[in-house]
Formats: C-alpha cells, structure tokens, sequence
C-alpha cells in the first residue's frame, strides 16, 4: 500500500452550511434531483474546449433527454438533448449519457438543467472563459498545498497555523534498512556503525503523514520546475507572486541535504513507517507534527523514533545508486539550474555541477529491485530507464543554457536511455512511476533544435507519447464517464491529472490536436465529470473532499487543506483496513456509496487513506496540467 498519509475535519456541518452542499455532495440551490444526477467539471472550460458533462439516470429514459444551460441570471443560453448512451454504471445508475455544451462559448458562469418524465437534476455551477480565469486560481491553490507539507524550521504560519516540527532532524542518525518481509520489518532499527549524524531538517512531509522520501520529492521537485517553465508570466503576471518554482527551491533545499558530497551518498528516506521491536512508527500516532519534539523519550523507549528520527541510505557511501533515485535527483537539480540560468548563473552552474556527480554514480544495471521507499510496498517502481533519460535530457539543457560543453555528450546517453525505455516493457502513465512523457518530450525538443547523431528517431518518440494515449483513450471509451484512468487502481486522480498533461505535451511536439477533447475529459473527470460529482481537488469546484486523511489539518480546527489532490476512488476490495486512530477527529461525509460502481469506490472519510489522502506526487502532477493549460 500507499504509506498512511493522514484526515481533515473541518467542524463538517458547519462547512457544508457554508458552502451550500448538502452531505451528499449536491448544491443545495440546484434543488432535490430525482432520477439523474449531472457531472460535470466544476471549474470550468476554456471557451474553444471540447465541453463534455454526463446525465446518470435511474431508469432508462423512452427517449432522448432535453437539458438547457442557464447563466447566472437564470436565462437559456444552450439548450440540446442528450447523446449517446455511454454504458451502466451500477443498479443505482443503469444508464449514463453524453451532455455536449461546447457550444456554450461565451464568458459567464452557468449550471445545466434537465427534466424529463421521471427526471430532474441541476448541475453545480461551472464557469467558462479564458484560463486566466478558469484555471489560473487553481495555482495559488496546490502551491498552498505544498506549503502545508513544509517541514523543520521554515514553515508557513499562515497555512494550517503550522509550526517548525521535527527540528531533531538536524541531527538525524543513520540507520540500516529494515530487513522486510511482507512489507514489516523482521529485526529492529539498527544504527550504522560509525556514522556521522546528518542534517535532513525542512523539506515536505510526503503526504497526510511526516515521513520524507527523496523519491515523492525529487519527482515533485522535478514537476514543480517543469511546470514553471510553462507557468510563468502566465499565471502569475505579477511575479512577486510565488510560482511553482519558488516552492520548487523549498523542496530542493532538502534534496540538497539528503545528497552527501563529502561521501557521496545518496539518502533516500526519514523517519519510518513500520515499527517494531517496541519502536512505534509515524503511522502509528496521530498528532500534530510539533508534538514530536516535546516527547521526552530515551533510546529504547516506544516514542524515541518519533522524535529522533531515523534516516536511511539509498546505497552506501560512493556505491551506485540506484537509477531511478539517482536520475530523478539529478533532473531535479538540472532543472533548477535551467531555472536560475539567466538570474543567478554562479549557482546554475553549482546546481548542474551537483546534478551531473548525482547522475554518475547512477547504477546502470540495477537488477530487478529499485529502491524507492522503506518499505519498498510504499511506492513499488519498476521503471528506471526513463529516470535516467529525464536526468541527462535536463542536464543537457542546463548544460545548454550556461554554455557548457557536456551537453552534447549527456544528450547522447538520454537518446541512448529513452531507446532502452522505449524497448522496455515496464512503461506506464505519466506520474511517480514513470517521467518518460517529459524526459521524450524535452529530447524531442533537442532533436528539434538541431541535435544531430543521437541515434534515436523524433517519430520514434513522438509515436511513444502517442501510444501512451492511446492506451488510455482505449480505457476512457470503455468507461461510461470517459475515465482514461482506472478507477479501481489507486491514484486515479493524479493519473487523470497526468494523462491531460501528456495530451498537452503531445500536441505541443506534434501538432496532432486529436486528443485535445481526450485531455479535457481527464481534466474535467479529476475535477467532478465523474460518478461521484466531486472534484478530487480541495476548495477546487462545488463539491470536493471535506474528510482527508491528513494529520495537521485534521487536528487543526477549521482547517482547510486547500489545494490538495487526494487519491479518488480506488478498489472496492481495498477498504478491508480503514484506520481509526486514537485522537483522529471523526469525519465523514454520507450518501456516496450509492455511486460506487464497476469495482471502484471513493470514501471522503478521514479513516479511509485508499481515497481521502492526499500526496506531493499527487498535487504536483496537477501543477504541471494547470501550468500546460492555455
């Protein structure tokens, strides 16, 4: 499983009342609806966007369904009936039909409306407009986000009133990996002998837990950059507003700690999330992140781990590393050079410099095991070879950027790596486990500006990004709600997010707009176009999470954690264990099982990790589909 990470409560009935929603998720000003329901995305389209919402009917209508779409003031606008009937859905919900409202292009706010015999049902409001207006505010948002996971000293007080926490990390002690079996440790936390203490204070917490690993981080490092490229003076026109790589330089300020120069080692996680041994684990207590540094504890008492937290290596001192780690790190820090290129050259170079020793020590025949996480079952990865075309592509274009001569030479090993990824067969949707969308698409960009004798194809690459999509697309036509992401499997939401960034990426390098209306739908499906109605991102549309499993803002009263994207639905079959823990603040919000479906359910319950926990990973891949969004 995914580690525990964490709820929200949010003094629920109040919040509701607040908001106009009523614990079903429905808008209250919309009226009962009887019959159907209306899913749409809840912020909104761009006005030349394919526009898709969907009517979910208890009975199958004699005919097809009249809806009408009305603005603000309550006038007509778009009027049409129902499409194609695109599949059932549960016994609940038989029948799910096409809404097309692309026709509605004018600027303004509007809801959808149907009635027929036995049917009624009234969307939440959406806007339509240019994306400085429908999308542009989603990026203050998930970078709040990332400012809630803040940990050590440099926290923001006006997020979730957070406190510096875990200040013990200034002085962590290394440990040797826990021996496993089946995902628990099977000896206690060994301290390696003759270790030096290490400093991996701040950084973020991965999730709705404390944990840190150098895998969430460097991929949300890495995307966070990314997405600045496309982001700036476009969402933030004003640049004293922070943009995804300012928060990005938070992040990479601990990735800095975690990599050792003097010993070259690479650490790869702090704190742990299985005890043993009379140790508890960071999943075992449910508290506020401060609370640790107050416990009074001595080595050997059940609390020590809590407070002094241990930190473990990647591999030892000057051994290789494993690729994935090691190419993720170093296109973190290349980005980052690329970054500060312009403004700040002395440490672009610095940056490159660390990113091009990082990427070295990259073990290039790593067996069948990578290391991601302690236990590995937290984040399992099999993919590798794209980390280490991503690595190389980006110190290529940093290389570029600041007029050094190794370019040409690391763009040959991300031609030579993105080949062997290409043959491989563990590929997969862009997101944690697989960066091979932005590594291919940067390479394409170099063969575009002239790189010549790499020994890889252009349409080779471009024909990679395309079969990606089309294996989605495959899924999305067999789903009733256009899901190109399984709702069974865990992170659907951030695969959804993933999956319209690559349809963005794609059309940039190719030109093809044929899965534009694809992208939109995987959009809109994260943001509420899906059977549940509510957007997997927090303060994100009418109705979204109210019960995540996070810890701060769980225990912090009235908290909102806005910005985050939770996991969504998931399998059924994987809610055997939700967690109760002493001092979690109940949670729940009633009436959604009755649109679990084909499998999947989704549970806005603090208890419920499988879909109320929300994730770096998760929300960075967000970042990037907002910033990509023009």
């Amino acid at each position: 499983m995914r580690p525990l990470r964490g709820p929200l409560v949010l003094g629920a009935i109040a919040l509701l009342a607040a908001i106009g929603c009523d614990a079903s998720g429905a808008s209250a000003r919309s009226g009962p609806d009887q019959g159907a329901r209306v899913r749409l995305d809840q912020v909104g389209y761009l006005p030349d966007e394919a526009k898709r919402a969907y009517l979910m009917t208890a009975a199958a209508p004699a005919g097809r369904v009249r809806f009408e779409v009305e603005n603000a003031q309550g006038e007509t606008v778009l009027a049409g009936l129902s499409g194609r009937r695109t599949g059932s859905w549960n016994a609940a919900f038989p029948s799910v039909y096409v809404l097309d409202l692309t026709g509605l292009r004018g600027r303004g706010t509007y809801r959808v409306a149907v009635s027929g015999p036995g049917l009624r049902a009234r969307s939440p409001d959406f806007r339509v407009g240019p994306a400085s207006e429908v999308l542009a505010p989603l990026m203050p948002k998930l970078l709040r986000f990332f400012q809630a996971q803040r940990d050590g000293a440099d926290v923001v007080p006006s997020v979730l009133g957070r406190r510096p926490s875990h200040l013990a990390d200034r002085q962590a002690t290394v440990y040797r990996p826990p021996r496993e079996k089946d995902g628990e440790p099977v000896r206690g936390f060994v301290p390696v002998p003759g270790a030096a203490p290490v400093d991996v204070s701040g950084g973020w917490a991965d999730a709705g837990d404390f944990l840190k690993f150098t895998a969430t981080a460097s991929y949300s490092v890495s995307v966070l950059y990314y997405a600045d490229r496309y982001s700036t003076n476009r969402y933030h026109a004003n640049r004293a507003a922070p943009g995804p790589a300012d928060e990005a330089d938070h992040g990479l300020t601990w990735l800095d700690k975690m990599w050792d120069e003097r010993t070259r080692t690479l650490y790869a996680q702090v704190g742990t999330g299985v005890g043993g041994d009379g140790y508890l684990s960071d999943h075992d207590v449910w508290r506020l992140p401060e609370s640790d540094d107050a416990r009074q504890v001595r080595r050997g008492d059940p609390g020590y781990l809590l407070r002094y937290r241990p930190v473990f290596r990647a591999a030892d001192p000057g051994a290789p590393i494993s690729p994935n780690l090691a190419g993720r790190v170093a296109a973190a820090f290349a980005l980052a050079a690329q970054t500060r290129a312009r403004d700040a050259p002395e440490a672009a170079r610095q940056a490159l410099d660390q990113a091009a020793r990082i990427f070295a020590q990259a073990d290039t025949s790593p067996g069948d095991r990578l290391v991601t996480t302690y236990p590995h079952e937290f984040y399992p990865e099999a993919s590798w070879e794209d980390d280490l075309e991503f690595g190389a592509v980006e110190l290529a274009r940093a290389a570029r950027a600041l007029g050094d001569g190794r370019a040409d030479g690391w763009l040959r090993q991300a031609a030579r790596w993105a080949a062997a990824h290409l043959e491989s067969d563990r590929q997969g949707p862009l997101g944690i486990g697989d960066v091979g969308v932005l590594a291919h698409t940067d390479l394409i960009e170099a063969l575009d500006q002239g790189a010549a004798g790499l020994g890889i194809d252009r349409a080779a690459l471009v024909a990679d990004l395309k079969r990606r999509l089309d294996g989605a697309a495959g899924r999305a036509a067999r789903n009733p709600f256009g899901a190109g992401a399984d709702p069974a499997v865990s992170d659907s939401a951030a695969t959804s997010f993933g999956l319209a960034a690559t349809a963005r990426l794609y059309r940039r390098v190719s030109g093809d707009p044929s899965y534009d209306a694809f992208g939109t739908g995987q959009r809109g499906w994260a943001l509420g176009a899906n059977a549940w109605g509510s957007s997997f991102v927090i303060g994100a549309g009418t109705t979204f999470p109210r019960c995540p499993q996070h810890q701060a803002a769980n225990l912090t009263e009235g908290a909102v954690l806005e910005g985050a994207v939770v996991n969504g639905p998931n399998a059924a079959a994987a809610f055997g264990d939700t967690a109760v823990l002493d001092g979690m603040r109940p949670c729940r919000i009633a009436g959604l099982a009755e649109y679990d479906g084909r499998g999947s359910r989704y549970s806005d319950d603090v208890g419920a990790w499988q879909s109320s926990e929300p994730a770096d990973d998760y929300t960075a891949s967000a970042v990037l589909m907002t910033a990509l969004t023009s």
